[in-house]
């Protein structure tokens, strides 16, 4: 009879502990770090998406209160206020046009043909000045050839509403008027350029003269942009969950001995 074989283990076989069987977590630095920096990049450009929505809805609100309100009259605002508050307000304004000063506006299209938005300086009962976008004509068959929008002679009443002109417009070159032909317009600079100083607010004719000009004024309401802030706001804090999952997923720990990538038989 053979004597009982003493209770061994091959020295091929190991037994791994519990340790070492469960996958660690071991993210590298610099995967981090660049996943870091994703997301606070497309935090902040979501938040400041969100910022310019919601400034772009309380300028909503604001149109929507000024339409509701009744006209003031221009003459009668004091020299000193607060014409980004008043933006959007029914305004009527008495005096003169000064045909001299006018100019048009480039690139203006409605309907789908270009033209010219044409805006006359006003000189109000006080003696100060602003300037009336009357209104919109459309280009003639040469850019060469100004369309024919003389303003009204004698004492006007005009019916509009007020607009603040973006300090933020874009130029290419910085001589940007031809003439009476501009690409923007600023009431600071129309002002040193033809030496009639103007109110910093327009007046934009929402009513036609008697007789009537021909000029459009019946604009469609204001788009200010609100969805598409709001549709640019979502995208980007997507993008910065999107940035945490792709992290995630790159790192994932694996269980000891298997690879990566690799097939569950490898």
């Amino acid at each position: 009879m053979h004597a009982p074989m003493p209770n061994s283990v091959s020295p091929a076989v190991r037994v791994a502990s519990p340790e070492a069987a469960v996958p660690r977590f071991r993210p590298r630095a610099l995967p981090a770090l660049v996943m870091l920096a994703a997301i606070a990049l497309c935090v902040v450009a979501g938040n400041w998406q969100q910022r310019r929505m919601h400034e772009k809805e309380a300028l909503r609100a604001q149109f929507h209160t000024a339409m509701q309100a009744a006209p003031v009259d221009l003459a009668g605002l004091p020299a000193e206020v607060d014409w980004p508050a008043l933006r959007f307000r029914s305004v009527v304004a008495t005096g003169e046009y000064v045909a001299r000063g006018q100019i048009f506006v480039d690139n203006k299209v409605v309907a789908g043909r270009a033209g010219f938005h044409v805006v006359t300086p006003l000189i109000l009962v006080d003696g100060r000045r602003v300037l009336v976008n009357r209104g919109w004509i459309a280009q003639g068959a040469s850019r060469s050839i100004l369309p024919d929008a003389l303003p009204p002679a004698g004492p006007v009443s005009v019916r509009g509403r007020i607009a603040i002109p973006s300090a933020g417009y874009l130029e290419l070159k910085p001589e940007t008027t031809t003439g009476n032909v501009w690409q923007n317009l600023d009431p600071a600079r129309y002002g040193a350029a033809t030496g009639l100083p103007v109110l910093p607010a327009i007046v934009e004719a929402t009513s036609a003269p008697a007789p009537d000009d021909g000029l459009v004024r019946d604009g469609p309401a204001p788009d200010f942009g609100i969805e598409t802030h709001r549709i640019y706001m979502v995208q980007w804090y997507a993008f910065a969950l999107l940035a945490v999952v792709l992290w995630l997923g790159f790192n994932r720990p694996w269980p000891a001995g298997r690879n990566h990538g690799s097939s569950p038989d490898a």
